[in-house]
């Protein structure tokens, strides 16, 4: 209880919070009842209020996720139901409408998505996410600079296995509380803040580096895939991504040293604390061995796809998760993991696709791009400028967003569509918004922008100015990369 009310006190939207689901009943209500723009259909206008209606209630956390979408399924299935369609003149009607609110939950990005929940929750039923965090932190040593580095470690390794940023992380905040502990370091000294702030901020940072770490990345690649044809396999991703992921993880090392220098250079029996704890695990269990196994076997097919043969990621998943749940050969059952999945999130994702369906569909993504592109005069702009325009956008954006799943579900059918106007010469709308995706990951700034930095916050290790003082300059240094990567690297991959 005291942690929720510290947690409250530090949220100034508490305001929105109570009122939000109000507030976007209004908003909502008043983009219904004004005239209809030229150009746009009355469905697409009533999505363009669905969609602000969402932005609203996801931003303020209002309602929770899981109640926000059975919300927009609703609305869609009304709103759009008895809208009429410009191709017939006749109303949508309800059915046509609930199946806009239910098409993204048929895609292969939903089941990758939901796949990787039971992935992750094998991880943490046997254990072996915690077992690779402790190998990789006893090999590095007790000074503090080398446990910050174990910990960035561990955070990009656990990426390749734990496709859900919030379990890498669930993962890692007990192991770094054991070794604080056990290191006799104080909760609020200046070396736990930093080693727990780095957990948060390396998992932010691997998000964009692996295709198949964070959720919102199967947002972008779906409509990606639906829009212009095209499935980015994770090797793509990897190699485009990748050196961005490892160029931020070496400023977020000289970053936390920086802000946060550690009171002391070596922490006395560190290394026999990480050595004990992984004694105190025991010997690798056949279960451990398993999940290794064939989550080796599932890299190599991530890594291999388009390379070496056809199997898509979502198929090589859940060929994974079948397996990993059949007699013998597995390591759960049904009935011991269904209760740990959050599918909150699950139902989020699939109706976060729906609704960006929806506002293709109907053409409003498009009305609204026109707007942006009008707006902003970026027509005739250099890929560059509309790199810079629309990169410092969304990291605005993201400061009142809760779930970058949201974010992404929101923007990327708008960007898009945007890129699609541009009159430039050369504009690469794939690998453009390939790279406006990584730039969604950037929860860097405040606690409540990621689910993970809500853990690391809620282990009272650090300040809300703490996480706000090292986010700032990484959310720059993050920018300032995607420019330099824009004109170089991505240039050269022909993505800008």
């Amino acid at each position: 209880m005291e942690e929720e009310k510290r947690i409250t006190t530090q949220k100034p939207e508490g305001f929105f919070k109570k009122y939000g689901f109000y507030i976007a009943l209004i908003v909502l209500l008043g983009i219904i009842a004004c005239p209809t723009p030229d150009g746009l259909s009355i469905a697409g206008q009533r999505m363009l209020g669905i969609m602000v209606f969402s932005v609203i209630v996801w931003a303020t956390t209002a309602i929770s996720y899981p109640v926000s979408a059975g919300v927009i399924i609703a609305l869609m299935a009304i709103l759009i139901g008895f809208a009429p369609n410009p191709a017939t003149g006749k109303i949508f009607g309800t059915a046509a409408g609930l199946g806009m609110g239910l098409k993204g939950f048929s895609t292969t990005a939903f089941c990758l998505v939901a796949a990787a929940m039971f992935l992750a929750t094998a991880m943490t039923k046997t254990g072996l996410d915690k077992r690779i965090a402790l190998v990789i932190l006893s090999k590095l040593g007790a000074k503090a600079n080398r446990v910050v580095i174990g910990v960035i470690c561990c955070g990009f390794i656990l990426s390749f296995f734990v496709p859900s940023t919030t379990a890498r992380v669930a993962c890692l905040v007990p192991i770094v509380l054991g070794m604080i502990s056990a290191f006799g370091v104080p909760l609020k000294s200046r070396f736990a803040g930093m080693l727990m702030i780095t957990v948060a901020q390396v998992d932010s940072v691997w998000n964009v580096g692996i295709k198949t770490a964070a959720a919102q990345n199967m947002v972008a690649i779906n409509f990606i895939r639906s829009q212009l044809g095209v499935d980015i396999s994770w090797l793509d991703w990897f190699i485009a991504a990748a050196p961005f992921a490892v160029l931020m993880s070496f400023a977020l090392y000289h970053v936390m040293m920086f802000l946060m220098p550690p009171e002391i250079d070596e922490i006395p029996g560190g290394q026999q604390t990480v050595k004990k704890l992984l004694h105190d695990m025991g010997k690798i269990t056949k279960d451990e061995m398993k999940l290794l196994c064939i989550s080796i076997c599932l890299l190599v097919l991530w890594t291999t796809e388009k390379k070496l043969h056809v199997i898509d990621t979502s198929t090589s998943t859940i060929v994974a998760i079948s397996l990993l749940m059949l007699p013998k050969i597995g390591v759960m059952q049904w009935e011991e993991v269904v209760h740990k999945i959050n599918w909150g999130t699950v139902v989020l994702f699939g109706v976060g696709i729906s609704l960006g369906n929806a506002l293709l569909s109907t053409k409003a993504a498009t009305w609204l791009a026109n707007v942006i592109v009008n707006t902003f005069d970026l027509s005739n702009s250099t890929t560059i400028m509309v790199l810079a325009i629309m990169a410092l956008f969304l990291i605005i954006v993201h400061m009142g967003f809760a779930s970058a799943t949201g974010l992404a579900a929101a923007i990327i059918p708008i960007i898009i569509s945007v890129l699609q106007q541009l009159k430039t010469p050369g504009v690469n709308v794939i690998g453009m918004t390939m790279i406006l995706q990584y730039v969604v990951s950037f929860g860097f700034i405040l606690p409540v922008n990621a689910p993970q930095n809500m853990i690391a916050y809620g282990t009272n290790t650090f300040e809300v100015r703490d996480f706000v003082r090292s986010g700032i300059p990484l959310t720059i240094i993050g920018f300032c990369l995607i420019m330099f990567l824009g004109m170089t690297y991505w240039k050269w991959l022909g993505l800008v």
